[in-house]
């Protein structure tokens, strides 16, 4: 299962007070819900989240429409590389003409629609109608090649395909054409491809003309009055409990599961997430994360839309200097990211040109955070109230969330507690929820679990149990009140000689070393111990590393069998587009280059 994030975020988080409790039972201080629920301090790992936040059953059609009708003419999205600005009615009016037109190619309630493309308007605008007339849009990674295009798209049976052009090297068209040459001398909406079953109709975004697609812009003309009763109509028989989007997530080995979720799921998720921003309709938020990534779509767009907020996307991929040169121009309040993005615009040799006053808060999620990049986060970005959020795709996809009035201590050690209407517990390989304190995995339920894996009932069973609980395959810690680190993933977890060793505890220490950029620990087999620790450093720019000033420097700060075993120096990790290290990929090249003896 993919940990988030959209994910395994990071070890970082927030929460109230410690001293909360001693104050319980004085009338001067309020005491949180949450703490009444949870008779603070916890003996065992288990924390329920807020029950009283506001729960709703709209669709998310219903709730776009009711959120246009509150902010009709404040600014909805800008999308920067397409130099494209709509207020939230023209917004609504272009969703529209698009949910009409795809009801004209006989788009129906239920069909799956894929979208391959990075961010665009195009991209926004059929989040939006696809959930309008109650069809089911499979995000689609931009990355894939045409064998895992074809697995996504059969593997929940696509009928329909919006598609880009191209991206970053990557012919989209030709990419098609390959897998259903049939395109070729077929009518537009008429496909019968011998690899693609399903598919039947492929939009191209844009103008230009495919054989065998219909335009986007074509696709935008086609509405008539009738297609304008039918979307009503579909409307009225809508409800939040159905199937509204797919989300394939990345395993390590074997095909992605298609995570299905609900609008309940993740229109809640959204709203919870913009809550613990303090998220208004005064807000911008800049998005440089995927939207084909459940950060991007849920907690980004839907986030912006649940709040009547601003959604600013500044290019089609994420660009340091882009990103920053759009937040100053837009005088953006929010910023989200995976650290390796925040990484990049803290090391930018302009950073400290930028005015970026305007920055308040956000969500760092995705993979876990070095302190020291919290830190500047916080005080160098100005994000004083920025929040990690953890979970996974399965979770719609945060279950857990820091809070902007947490010590710091606890904003850069923990991922916070559960979300509202969320249950967080951890526990050991019995199946017993953990004492204070001790490693185990980490499990939740509540209204963002996903109803299943698409047409897998096997893997569905394999990750939610009889009782509801998602399995995530974390490793985690609770504290006493209810505050959780993450400590690493169950499969990452290193075991040296007979002692567990957790990657995040050792990055965390090589963090602090000076010149280094970032650092990635793994597990190496090894016939003697079974497994030894290996490093990956990534230097920052102009910076030479000397491995034994490094392990000198390590000496007193790790036990003996945490040291690494092997140090190597890289500029780069393997990464999805996300920005997760791909640490399985680490450990199959090192294991290689060990095997040849190329590395003493």
């Amino acid at each position: 299962m993919s940990t988030m994030c959209v994910y395994l975020v990071p070890s970082l988080c927030n929460t109230h007070t410690s001293t909360r409790r001693k104050h319980m039972h004085t009338q001067h201080k309020t005491v949180k819900e949450v703490e009444v629920i949870n008779s603070l301090p916890l003996s065992k790992s288990y924390f329920k989240g807020s029950q009283n936040t506001a729960l709703t059953n709209k669709t998310i059609g219903a709730y776009f429409d009711f959120i246009v009708d509150k902010n009709p003419n404040s600014l909805a999205v800008v999308v920067n590389h397409q130099n494209i600005r709509l207020t939230y009615k023209e917004f609504q009016k272009e969703v529209n003409q698009l949910a009409m037109g795809l009801l004209a190619i006989g788009v129906k309630p239920g069909d799956r629609i894929g979208i391959w493309s990075p961010n665009n308007i195009q991209w926004c605008l059929t989040q939006f109608a696809t959930a309008k007339i109650g069809a089911i849009m499979v995000c689609i990674n931009p990355a894939y090649r045409p064998n895992e295009l074809q697995y996504a798209l059969n593997s929940v049976e696509c009928s329909t395909l919006i598609t880009a052009s191209q991206f970053k090297g990557s012919n989209y068209i030709e990419m098609l054409n390959s897998l259903a040459p049939e395109l070729k001398h077929c009518d537009s909406g008429k496909l019968s491809a011998k690899a693609l079953p399903n598919l039947k109709n492929v939009i191209r975004i844009g103008n230009e003309v495919s054989a065998g697609m219909f335009s986007f812009s074509d696709i935008m003309r086609m509405a008539t009055p009738a297609h304008e009763l039918e979307l009503n109509a579909i409307a009225a028989n809508l409800n939040a409990e159905q199937d509204i989007n797919i989300q394939f997530t990345s395993g390590t080995t074997g095909n992605p599961k298609g995570a299905t979720l609900t609008h309940k799921n993740i229109l809640n998720n959204a709203l919870f997430v913009g809550d613990s921003m303090h998220f208004t309709e005064h807000d911008k938020l800049c998005i440089p994360v995927p939207l084909y990534h459940c950060f991007g779509m849920v907690l980004g767009s839907l986030l912006c839309v649940t709040k009547g907020a601003a959604a600013i996307y500044p290019s089609d991929s994420f660009d340091a200097k882009t990103t920053l040169d759009v937040i100053e121009q837009e005088g953006c309040t929010a910023l989200h990211g995976v650290p390796t993005m925040f990484i990049s615009q803290l090391e930018l040799s302009t950073f400290n040109e930028y005015d970026l006053r305007s920055l308040r808060t956000g969500v760092m999620a995705g993979s876990t955070c070095p302190e020291q990049v919290m830190r500047k986060v916080q005080t160098q970005m100005n994000m004083h109230q920025v929040l990690i959020a953890y979970g996974q795709t399965e979770c719609s996809p945060i279950n857990n969330i820091t809070e902007t009035d947490s010590s710091i201590e606890r904003q850069v050690t923990t991922v916070g507690r559960a979300l509202a209407h969320t249950e967080v517990k951890i526990i050991d390989e019995l199946g017993n929820i953990q004492k204070i304190g001790l490693p185990g995995e980490v499990c939740s339920k509540g209204v963002g679990i996903m109803r299943c894996y698409w047409n897998d009932e096997e893997k569905t069973k394999a990750t939610i149990d009889s009782d509801g609980w998602l399995h995530s395959g974390d490793l985690g810690v609770m504290d006493s009140e209810g505050f959780v680190s993450i400590v690493g993933r169950i499969k990452d977890m290193i075991i040296r000689g007979g002692e567990n060793v957790y990657p995040r505890e050792i990055e965390e220490v090589l963090y602090t070393y000076p010149g280094i950029q970032d650092a990635a620990v793994f597990g190496i087999s090894d016939e003697k111990y079974g497994e030894e620790v290996c490093a990956w450093i990534q230097p920052k720019e102009d910076t030479t590393l000397d491995e034994q000033a490094i392990r000198a420097f390590l000496h007193d700060k790790l036990a003996y069998f945490k040291m690494p075993r092997y140090i190597r120096f890289v500029e780069s990790y393997p990464m999805t587009v996300t920005g997760k290290l791909q640490k399985f990929k680490m450990r199959e090249q090192m294991q290689e280059v060990l095997s040849s003896k190329l590395f003493s």
